[in-house]
């Protein structure tokens, strides 16, 4: 079976010659510890067998982007404005994998929203699908690998909300100025279906994912009644559009513990969840469980195995191939490999967990 046909087939749960078999990404750090330990920078594709899935995230981001600039040089920082609008302090030496100091955001009013809205969140698919996007199509009307459009950090109704206005200040709104909470994601919903519209009249997709980022080791940044009362409703007006569409997969990116909100998550329609992360609690095996089949899952090997050698690779990789027996399950890392994983043991773990799927 070509990666198309496995990826299908798994969700789907039919037959197939084997569970999809993909690499983990890293931090810049760990590449770059990768790369000193001996990796020649050939693909785990070329060097593993791995599966390689088409991925398009960027397509709802602010457009046109912010400029980037330096506001202002200090000691051992520098305050900078990203693309995004977002003013924060950062180490000189700042990498994306460490987590910067927020200083402001760009939306503190509902006028803040709509300048926002007006300048930066509109369809204009021409300029965010780009010059080759219909030849791009053309290719992929024959590929062999699933097509997944991930609206990446602007695609969902708490993630791109943080980003508009902070973690602290989204929490607060949503007790103090619920109606700028409900115009952002009504607008992002907006923005959403038109995209989808323009590339589904062009190509066929395999999923269409949100991204959320909104749980952390000891549950959910949002009640789960809040996440029904205001993100259920725009949760579903996307996903039947999406489904009137023919696009059978509806998938959510969110880091940490977000048991209580997989209910709510499943009652919208979205069917395929990831990263599952172990250090938080999440136990796909478990969770297959208590939800069933409704739920596909991706993600849910402990990554702090990979740091620890070849003993604790393998009581991960095998403590998830139940649910690989199963269907519906793609194994994979609970998250992006940190820099503490050497070359030697990310090597192991391909080996061993393609011997795994091989074997059934």
């Amino acid at each position: 079976m070509n990666p198309l046909q496995r990826f299908v087939g798994t969700m789907r749960y039919a037959p197939v010659d084997r569970a999809p078999f993909i690499a983990p990404g890293g931090w810049p750090e760990t590449v770059a510890r990768w790369r000193q330990e001996g990796w020649d920078g050939r693909s785990f594709e070329e060097l593993y067998g791995t599966e390689s899935w088409h991925w398009v995230s960027h397509l709802a981001f602010p457009n046109p982007p912010f400029e980037e600039e330096v506001i202002e040089e200090r000691e051992q920082t520098r305050v900078i404005r990203n693309h995004e609008g977002i003013l924060m302090e950062i180490p000189r030496d700042w990498r994306d994998s460490s987590m910067p100091h927020f200083l402001r955001f760009p939306v503190e009013t509902m006028e803040d929203f709509r300048r926002f809205a007006a300048e930066r969140l509109q369809p204009n698919l021409d300029a965010r699908l780009g010059p080759q996007w219909e030849a791009q199509c053309a290719a992929w009307r024959t590929r062999q690998s699933p097509l997944i459009i991930m609206t990446d950090r602007w695609g969902g109704f708490f993630g791109p909300l943080r980003n508009l206005m902070g973690l602290e200040n989204l929490c607060i709104a949503f007790y103090e100025d619920p109606a700028l909470v409900e115009a952002m994601m009504d607008h992002i919903a907006d923005l959403i279906i038109a995209i989808l519209d323009r590339v589904l009249q062009t190509t066929t997709i395999e999923m269409y994912a949100f991204w959320e980022d909104m749980g952390y080791k000891g549950g959910s940044l949002l009640s789960p009644a809040h996440v029904r009362r205001y993100m259920l409703p725009r949760y579903r007006r996307v996903v039947e559009f999406v489904r009137s569409r023919g696009v059978e997969l509806i998938g959510l990116d969110s880091d940490g513990d977000v048991s209580e909100l997989l209910p709510i998550w499943l009652e919208a329609g979205i069917n395929l969840v990831w990263p599952f992360e172990v250090q938080a609690g999440m136990d796909v095996v478990a969770l297959r469980r208590q939800f069933g089949r409704d739920l596909r899952m991706t993600g849910g090997i402990d990554k702090r195995a990979l740091a620890q050698g070849p003993a604790a690779i393998r009581r991960a990789v095998d403590a998830v191939m139940p649910l690989v027996a199963d269907g519906g399950y793609v194994p994979a890392l609970d998250h992006s490999a940190p820099p503490d994983i050497s070359w030697a043991n990310v090597c192991y773990y391909l080996e061993y967990l393609r011997e795994r799927l091989e074997k059934g």
